[in-house]
């Protein structure tokens, strides 16, 4: 992934964490890389019989899965792919600064501005 920029690693309760910039996008655990999916990636994953990440013996992160062979022995695609993953977590971190700026504000506001109550 020497093609994409601004990747650093941190190491996470026995496994490593990729990041570019603020972006925690993919977990490296027992010589395997998983990256970060969403509804609409995961099922590409899922299709090339992907798993998900298990950080304990029955317990799976099922937003993190691996990268198949096939794309990690291509660094054309595997860089497509680690953009993807960091386009997800970027996408998940705006929706959760969204929902805080609502929480705080009180609520949403509606077009005409004003606040909308909760019911």
């Amino acid at each position: 992934m020497a093609n994409l920029r601004g990747v650093t690693t941190r190491r996470m309760f026995g496994a490593i964490g990729l990041y570019q910039g603020e972006h925690f996008f993919a977990i490296i655990d027992d010589g395997r890389l998983y990256f970060i999916t969403n509804e609409t990636t995961r099922l590409r994953y899922e299709q090339a019989g992907a798993k998900p990440f298990q950080y304990a013996p029955g317990k799976f992160l099922r937003t993190y899965y691996d990268v198949p062979v096939d794309v990690l022995e291509d660094d054309t695609m595997l860089c497509e792919w680690a953009r993807e993953a960091v386009s997800v977590q970027q996408q998940k971190g705006n929706d959760r600064k969204t929902k805080s700026r609502a929480t705080r504000s009180g609520g949403s506001r509606g077009s005409d501005g004003k606040r909308r109550r909760r019911s």
